[in-house]
């Protein structure tokens, strides 16, 4: 297993981080056909057909081969209407995956109504994935396999961990330079640590679900759709807590290069700025999203990530441990998250009926209370809310829908 997916796996001990995506398909499905094909093609794709052995305390987890159980698939409550399932899959994120028996795990709603552009009652499929197993992007091309796609989910490329004092001389040298050129302007400098607000405060509670569903254009009106979502969540979050000044979120980027390990993303900083007039704050977020790149693309990067990947297994075990998820920090790189991927085109099935709409959920932590999911499927997009705690997250909807409005 990748250094990276290791502390991955041994951090979900203490903060859960099971992913869940959600696809909507029209109509109510033959169940036991549906599961049966579902398990099928998991049996055909490597990386859903193993689990994680740690049974060596010197040396890194590895992924071993598992047999397939029947419920690996779990047909859930029948007759939902869409709220009622969305409070239902808010509940699964208390049932984490134990990834040394199962990496994945799917869950089956049926007959779901009023579901969103659906003619009628509709069908739900929520496959849970353990973060080590993959991260976002990935974990949609194991989706997309499992529900039809003929593209095989690429393998991951090896890596030599080498020798971790050489590699840990060089990410010094290189992060020397990464100074010397923002020191320089010749990259532009991150945002500054924020201080706490409100969606920063440890969730309680049972967290709560919302998806408000729209097409491409209204996200993506002369700029990226992630830029779009930026724009709202910053107009809706500054009004929901009355604070505009400072407001900023943490983006996942997936990293540049080959992918050596299932976790190939960097989370970056992104200044909301909502004060600013709509269109130059547009600039100003593609600007910062851009320059957020560019730093993953300087050898720096590139020299800690081959550093981490050489730390000894034991070291970055200890490490981990010394982890204290009560502990509260005095500033934080975001507010809430948003986390943006498209899951390509709108050619999935399940049962041979028909996706709708996919979403996703990013969880919870103890210093973020407020998640959002920006996730497009042809050109339907879900922007979904994770809240915890005594957030308003109605009244915030509300507000998200004014401003995509």
């Amino acid at each position: 297993m990748a250094a990276v997916d290791a502390q991955t796996y041994w951090m979900s001990a203490k903060i859960p981080s099971d992913e869940f995506l959600l696809y909507a398909f029209d109509g109510v499905v033959d169940t036991d056909a549906a599961t049966a094909e579902l398990l099928r093609r998991a049996r055909a794709c490597p990386d859903l057909s193993q689990r994680v052995a740690d049974d060596r305390w010197w040396a890194y987890p590895r992924w071993a081969p598992a047999a397939l159980r029947a419920d690996q698939v779990r047909v859930r409550e029948a007759g939902l209407d869409w709220a009622g399932c969305l409070d239902a899959v808010a509940g699964l994120t208390s049932d984490q995956l134990d990834a040394r028996e199962s990496a994945w795990r799917a869950h089956v709603f049926a007959p779901v109504s009023g579901a969103p552009s659906a003619a009628g009652p509709a069908t739900v499929l929520v496959l849970q994935v353990a973060h080590a197993l993959a991260d976002g992007s990935r974990a949609a091309q194991l989706a997309a396999w499992l529900l039809g796609r003929p593209a095989p989910v690429p393998a991951i490329a090896e890596r030599r961990r080498g020798s971790l004092l050489l590699r840990s001389m060089v990410a010094a040298r290189a992060h020397r330079q990464l100074v010397r050129d923002l020191d320089a302007g010749a990259l532009p400098p991150p945002p500054e640590p924020r201080s706490l607000l409100a969606t920063n405060a440890a969730p309680s509670g049972r967290s709560r679900l919302r998806t408000l569903v729209v097409p491409r254009h209204a996200l993506n009106r002369g700029h990226t759709v992630t830029v779009g979502a930026l724009l709202a969540v910053g107009d809706a979050l500054a009004q929901q807590l009355g604070e505009a000044a400072g407001l900023s979120a943490e983006v996942p980027l997936r990293k540049p290069g080959i992918r050596h390990a299932r976790n190939h993303f960097r989370n970056v900083s992104i200044a909301l700025r909502p004060e600013l007039p709509r269109s130059e704050r547009a600039e100003l977020l593609a600007a910062q999203l851009s320059a957020a790149r560019r730093r993953a693309e300087h050898p720096a990067a590139r020299a800690e990530a081959d550093a981490l990947a050489a730390v000894p297994a034991p070291l970055l075990r200890w490490g981990v441990r010394q982890f204290d998820a009560t502990v509260r920090a005095l500033a934080v790189s975001g507010h809430t998250v948003v986390s943006s991927v498209d899951r390509g085109d709108k050619d999935l099935r399940f049962g041979g009926a028909s996706v709708l709409l996919t979403a996703g959920y990013p969880a919870l932590s103890p210093m973020m209370s407020l998640t959002h999911g920006v996730h497009g499927i042809g050109d339907t997009i879900a922007l979904s809310v994770h809240a915890g705690g005594d957030f308003d997250i109605d009244g915030y909807l509300a507000r998200l829908a004014t401003r995509l409005r």
